[in-house]
């Protein structure tokens, strides 16, 4: 082996420097958000760590531990004068705001899964058996609905669905539509509150998933116009007029028989939506921040799930609209099209 460029290494160890600080910073993100520090930063403004403790009820020294911490990342602000800790009004949008697009916390259960779950996935990686979606900590679900729902709530009304040939004019007048792999309910009840004239009905393999969805559509207001039922993509019930899937045909051992069951359950005008990770359909073009963080979640999650389920076609986070196309297209839909697309999801429209 030659002999390392040391000004290359350097780089390189700087690089690990900043790293190892994203993992570890990870962590306490994730301790904030479930022990409410953010939110209690948000409401009162710039505080003493003695303050926060007290609003949160917590131990004021490991407070002040955390509040450096954060600090030190440039995730919160301190005043030294003042001996201050306090979140700009982005960090209250990244780290407090639930209903912001760019709320983030929630993507930090997803990744402490990844910790969690590491030795079933080892496990995985040597029998090939994969891992199931409900294997998994629960933290994953609750964390990846939290990840998605603020992308949904930004785009899916607004944006997503007028992208697509005529499907807002019929939900507005009434139709059947199928919400596929919809986990915890968060894009089905974005949709039944914004189309009250329409019917919907949340599908989900994972039975845990459909309780809180239905627990989400009565806290939503939505129960009069939705129902969640347990079923898979290949088994679901029903002729609709639209069908949706949200970041999950990658997930599925048998995508090209889910597609074909979509084929069979759509009415001949109907339209199916696939909103996918973001991604280009060659590997070099997804080395990047995000292919980066998709390309680890599908190597613990996505591509496990998949490997698990009969057929485990594992097409990965990262399959890119052309290898979309070719599953969707080759089970008999005609039309397929990218209709929309963020930094983080495509959107897909296919018909028969």
């Amino acid at each position: 082996m030659s002999e390392p460029n040391q000004e290359k290494l350097n780089a390189f160890l700087g690089k690990m420097v900043g790293d190892l600080g994203a993992i570890a910073t990870g962590a306490a993100v994730l301790l904030g958000d479930r022990l409410g520090l953010f939110k209690a930063m948000r409401a009162g403004g710039p505080m003493t760590a003695a303050e926060l403790a007290v609003r949160t009820r917590t131990q004021e020294r490991l407070v002040r531990e955390w509040l450096s911490a954060q600090a030190a990342a440039g995730y919160i602000e301190y005043d030294e004068g003042a001996d201050r800790f306090y979140l700009n009004s982005e960090q209250e949008l990244v780290f407090a705001d639930e209903d912001s697009p760019a709320f983030m916390a929630g993507a930090f259960e997803v990744l402490a899964s990844l910790w969690i779950d590491e030795e079933k996935v080892s496990q995985a990686f040597r029998s090939g058996k994969g891992v199931g979606w409900h294997e998994h900590c629960a933290c994953l679900f609750r964390g990846t609905e939290r990840f998605f729902r603020p992308g949904y709530n930004a785009n899916l009304i607004d944006s997503w669905l007028p992208a697509l040939d005529g499907v807002v004019e019929k939900l507005e007048r009434g139709i059947e539509v199928a919400d596929v792999g919809c986990g915890h309910g968060a894009s089905t009840v974005l949709m039944a509150r914004a189309f009250p004239r329409s019917s919907f009905v949340g599908f989900d393999y994972h039975a845990p998933s459909i309780d809180q969805a239905r627990q989400a559509a009565e806290e939503g207001g939505v129960r009069g116009n939705t129902r969640f039922e347990v079923a898979s993509a290949k088994s679901y019930s029903g002729v609709y007029d639209f069908v949706t899937f949200f970041d999950c045909l990658h997930d599925m051992g048998d995508p090209a028989g889910a597609s074909a069951h979509v084929h069979r359950s759509l009415k001949p005008d109907g339209t199916w939506m696939i909103v996918e990770p973001f991604a280009h359909d060659r590997l070099s073009d997804n080395l990047n921040p995000v292919g980066r963080v998709y390309y680890a979640a599908s190597t613990f999650l996505c591509t496990p799930a998949s490997l698990s389920q009969e057929v485990g076609l594992g097409l990965g986070a990262q399959a890119g609209e052309a290898r979309l196309r070719e599953v969707v297209t080759d089970s008999g839909f005609t039309r397929f099209r990218r209709a929309a697309e963020t930094p983080f999801n495509i959107v897909l429209e296919a018909r028969p």
